[in-house]
């Protein structure tokens, strides 16, 4: 095949890990951030928790970043979307941040709007 014809020729110029490495470099790699997360979310610093950023917390800002870290090197690694076209993988993942981004906006727009309404006494807390 020609894909293991071209690994062959630059086999010398490549360095390859063993998939024990891979997995070990994975494992470490969702470990530290899954201990960030949790770390944040126990100990809910005042810097984090008393600013805000578009209508929400920092801290909260912080939390959907790093599940979008961790979602897109998942995707990278266990998809091996490392090993493909460049096309393929930004279709695969710029699609589902820009629906999430949309999505947020969406959410904070309209909670806004339905605690101001409910703030300002137009409607009355009925539930």
């Amino acid at each position: 095949m020609a894909h293991e014809h071209k690994l062959e020729i630059f086999r010398g110029l490549l360095k390859f890990k063993s998939n024990t490495q891979k997995i070990w470099g994975v494992l470490v790699f969702l470990t530290i951030v899954t201990a960030i997360e949790v770390a944040l979310g126990i100990t809910k610093p005042t810097a984090l928790t008393g600013n805000y950023f578009l209508g929400m917390k920092l801290l909260n800002w912080i939390f959907i970043i790093l599940t979008l870290v961790k979602a897109y090197y998942i995707a990278w690694d266990f998809m091996h979307l490392r090993d493909e076209k460049n096309a393929l993988r930004r279709a695969i993942v710029w699609t589902p941040i820009f629906l999430v981004a949309y999505l947020i906006f969406i959410l904070l727009f309209e909670a806004d709007y339905i605690y101001n309404v409910f703030k300002d006494g137009y409607v009355k807390w009925n539930f």
